[in-house]
């Protein structure tokens, strides 16, 4: 079995399905509203756990399951499609939308760069950590570009992911932010493509909105964080 594993192409990236969609047929199924149900929250954990219990290294299944990241580039592109739905409601707010991104980027670099100093991060880690709030591939490169480790950058996007899927909408209940441009933009410039998911399904116009913040963002993100790094 462990011969198999290790010389299968397919293994990590049938095990990475095959975990997410149990998870989000049992969501599905049950009608599961609770926010913690989250099924890449849930298909991560089983998946770790499982090389842990295994002793299964993390490159093994990373060499079949690296192949997901290629269609990253053709889904964000698709997130135009909501965007271009939702044209009238960008014509109408543009000038609160670019302001609300921009205020996201340089309010994200600014708490990193007072919690770094606060707790006298290391600047490595710090560089590897501020661009968390992108997509994996922009943060990745302004990480190596910055000295930062691009490892620790990953953990950093899934995290920042994973936790604006899960509790974004909570937290947005929680501030009383209604509004649905508001709460796409929350969500695409604070978790990226994952928190653009979870828009998604709180309405289409909160998608589009999310999905044209993680394009700005993105932008954005590799002008205003090497700025910030000056301040460490």
């Amino acid at each position: 079995m462990s011969d198999f594993i290790l010389s299968s192409s397919f293994f990590g990236i049938a095990l990475s399905f095959v975990t997410y969609m149990f998870f989000a047929l049992i969501r599905e199924k049950f009608k599961i509203k609770n926010p913690l149900f989250n099924p890449l929250l849930w298909s991560s954990t089983v998946i770790i756990v499982f090389l842990l219990a295994t002793g299964i290294d993390y490159e093994v299944y990373n060499a079949s399951a690296q192949y997901v990241s290629y269609w990253l580039t053709p889904v964000t592109i698709c997130l135009a499609i909501p965007l271009y739905r939702r044209i009238k409601e960008l014509k109408e707010n543009i000038v609160a939308i670019v302001i609300s991104i921009i205020c996201g980027c340089i309010g994200h670099a600014l708490v990193m760069v007072v919690i770094a100093t606060a707790v006298k991060m290391q600047n490595v880690l710090t560089y590897s950590v501020m661009p968390k709030s992108v997509t994996t591939a922009i943060a990745m490169a302004l990480s190596e570009k910055l000295g930062g480790i691009p490892a620790v950058t990953i953990v950093g996007v899934t995290v920042a992911g994973m936790t604006g899927a899960v509790l974004g909408p909570t937290i947005l209940k929680i501030v009383r932010v209604k509004d649905p441009v508001a709460q796409g933009l929350a969500m695409g410039t604070a978790s990226h493509a994952v928190g653009t998911s979870k828009a998604m399904e709180l309405g289409e116009i909160q998608g589009a909105m999310s999905s044209l913040a993680i394009v700005v963002t993105g932008i954005l993100t590799v002008i205003v964080v090497p700025i910030a790094t000056k301040f460490l």
